[in-house]
């Protein structure tokens, strides 16, 4: 039997209103909490994937904005970025958020694996439980937020995850007040040295995104072009139209308005893929990120 190795874990809440004081649980951060120096010690952090508990607490969530602070936090731990403990690296976080992002006090554990720990901590605190004789929770495959998931989940299969960029301002390259952020990207280290950006553009029912990204995209591609000495591929990831609901006197407009979000972002020289093709897309991003 492996020997197991003591750590503290810290639980991130997201907390809409200090006053009232009411939170739900969205991350864990763990780390060995063996003696020697600081930056010695391993730490993982991970966030949840599943933001319905925070939607019902607070509607106009930022999700995205959550979403980031993971990265955020996983930066400064590995970077060893001052103040290196982990409660001083989310008092950085909670000052820039108004105190809406707290943690716990720490708590002792001891693990076999910081990853297979990790996880049953997910469970344990953060997670939604599922009750005794429920049926399975079915996430949706449609919409954005399922297209995201989808998305991360194959970036981190694929061990990429840590290597993309995150949230990209598309302001940088079109004009200041662009609210539109680009999910993910990377530059291929490969003989192309193409910059890469991949965004979640869902097609059930509103077109909108689609048109918003198909507006921008020739504009970015100029000026990622100028500025990074490399062209832009611009990829959009949506979900297949058969899994769009839809009753079988609105299927037809349904699939107008499918094949219309198609259309107008391929005409701006934007790949269309569905989450089907992502097993493809994350070989393509290990190659030319050089794993």
């Amino acid at each position: 039997m492996s020997e197991r190795v003591p750590c503290e874990f810290f639980l991130v809440r997201y907390v809409p209103d200090v006053v009232k004081g009411e939170f739900v649980n969205i991350g864990v951060l763990l780390r060995e909490a063996a003696p020697g120096a600081v930056a010695s010690r391993s730490s993982r952090v991970r966030f949840t994937r599943d933001w319905s508990r925070v939607r019902c607490m607070d509607a106009h969530a930022d999700i995205g904005l959550l979403e980031s602070l993971e990265q955020e936090i996983g930066n400064r731990l590995q970077a060893g970025l001052d103040p290196p403990e982990p409660r001083g690296v989310l008092e950085v976080l909670e000052d820039s958020l108004s105190n809406s992002i707290q943690i716990s006090a720490p708590q002792g554990a001891l693990a076999e694996n910081l990853t297979t720990h990790l996880e049953q901590l997910m469970r344990m605190y953060v997670e939604p439980l599922e009750r005794p004789g429920s049926r399975p929770k079915v996430r949706p495959r449609t919409g954005r937020p399922a297209i995201l998931a989808a998305m991360r989940s194959e970036f981190e299969r694929a061990g990429v995850w840590p290597l993309l960029n995150k949230r990209l301002a598309a302001e940088r390259y079109t004009r200041r007040g662009d609210p539109l952020r680009i999910d993910f990207g990377y530059r291929a280290n490969s003989a192309a040295a193409a910059i890469r950006m991949f965004q979640a553009v869902s097609l059930d029912g509103d077109v909108e995104a689609a048109k918003v990204l198909a507006y921008t995209a020739p504009r970015m591609g100029a000026e990622v072009l100028r500025i990074e000495g490399a062209p832009l591929h611009l990829t959009a990831v949506v979900e297949p139209r058969r899994l769009i609901a839809a009753s079988e006197e609105e299927a037809d407009e349904a699939g107008e308005r499918y094949r219309f979000g198609v259309e107008t972002m391929e005409q701006q020289e934007i790949r269309v893929i569905t989450i089907n093709d992502l097993a493809r897309v994350t070989a393509t991003a290990r190659l030319e990120l050089g794993l």
